[in-house]
């Protein structure tokens, strides 16, 4: 008989970073009517008919209440020159992160960034238990995609371009 070794933390997230992933910003709008956004990697077509895609977010992130609620979201993909947007909605201020930006308004008076390389604009359809996340299932109720531009790409805990 075979006994499991437990897996290691660190071991595992190594492991997972040799995964490319393109990176996106969901951005909703919380309970008070302010607006959120959230970076991350994890982010996946679920569906073609019906449209459905999923996120995964932390319990622990800051915005976790506000997305568990919200009715809509927006899933921003972003372009290889769009690393600062990466970056600045990583960041641990929830409002700092939209001094300045050039937004226009979407589906439930969703944020949507300029510039990305595709915008989903979704209507949230479960969640579902993921651990030490949730996983946020949305049906996508409008798009917009641009044919030119490379994506920001995550590998190895790092971005990464295409050559």
């Amino acid at each position: 008989m075979t006994t499991e070794q437990p897996i290691d933390p660190l071991a595992f997230r190594s492991a997972l970073g040799c995964f490319a992933t393109g990176i996106a910003v969901i951005t909703t709008i919380a309970p008070d009517g302010l607006p959120l956004g959230v970076t991350v990697n994890s982010f996946s077509s679920v569906s073609l008919d019906p449209p459905l895609v999923q996120f995964c977010l932390g319990r622990a992130a800051m915005s976790f209440e506000a997305f568990n609620v919200a009715q809509h979201f927006a899933v921003n993909i972003l372009a290889a020159d769009q690393e600062e947007l990466s970056n600045r909605f990583s960041r641990r201020d929830l409002q700092e992160r939209w001094a300045g930006l050039e937004t226009t308004t979407g589906r439930g008076g969703v944020r949507l960034l300029t510039g990305c390389l595709a915008t989903l604009e979704c209507d949230r359809e479960h969640l579902l238990d993921g651990g030490d996340h949730v996983i946020v299932l949305g049906r996508v109720r409008n798009l917009t995609s641009r044919e030119d531009g490379d994506p920001l790409l995550y590998f190895r805990g790092r971005y990464a371009h295409l050559d």
